[in-house]
């Protein structure tokens, strides 16, 4: 088993200054950042195992890599709905966020998270809200459409919000929900087009890209099957 101490130390090993410059042009946060791929965390997430008190020591340690990390070695159910708390108001970048989705996503708290989270001010908060809908969309197959259904009012509240990283992850979902199956896909599409009478630059945009995707030839051939 490895030590919180031995995990920092693999974790500053690995550490490539050169790629923290290289993540920055993609909208990465560098603070607190060693440099380390996804590929690299994942690989030592599997040696590691999951381990639900090293996990909360490597998210409170402040390096971005560890975070990820201890997102992945983390056992969603011994999460509380107080530590999603706490961590999501340390998200200071779109990709930490976004790969905790997949562990919150497993959590009892994350349809509850997403409805408190879309009405956040917090960009990145708010970001998670949606990332969480697009995640949830695209790996939990036993979810009733009916339950993707509510998302839509979450959806047409968000689309005026001109941050990038809400925008686009908003898009994302609106996206995701409507290429579970054609039920969803007819209503995704239907909403898209609401959204696109709006008077606002942003929504046409999501609603432009989201139309554009939903009713290509591959979705359609996709649901189809």
């Amino acid at each position: 088993m490895k030590t919180y101490q031995d995990v920092v130390a693999q974790l500053k090993a690995e550490a490539n200054p050169q790629n923290v410059a290289g993540m920055a042009r993609y909208g990465i946060s560098t603070k607190n950042t060693l440099g380390i791929s996804i590929y690299t965390l994942r690989k030592m997430a599997r040696e590691i195992k999951k381990d639900h008190a090293l996990a909360l020591k490597l998210w409170d340690s402040g390096f971005h890599e560890a975070r990820i990390l201890a997102s992945f070695i983390e056992e969603p159910e011994k999460v509380t709905e107080a530590q999603l708390e706490r961590w999501v108001k340390d998200f200071d970048s779109w990709d930490v966020g976004d790969q905790v989705s997949a562990l919150i996503s497993k959590t009892p708290f994350v349809i509850k998270k997403i409805h408190e989270w879309s009405g956040s001010d917090e960009v990145f908060i708010k970001r998670a809200a949606f990332s969480l809908i697009a995640e949830i969309a695209w790996y939990d197959k036993k979810m009733a459409d009916e339950e993707f259904v509510q998302f839509f009012t979450l959806i047409k509240r968000a689309v005026t919000d001109e941050r990038n990283y809400v925008k686009k992850a908003v898009n994302w979902a609106l996206r995701n929900i409507g290429k579970r199956n054609r039920a969803l896909n007819q209503r995704a599409i239907e909403v898209a087009r609401e959204i696109q009478k709006m008077e606002s630059k942003v929504a046409r945009w999501i609603a432009a890209d989201a139309l554009r995707e939903l009713t290509s030839e591959a979705v359609q051939k996709r649901i189809a099957g």
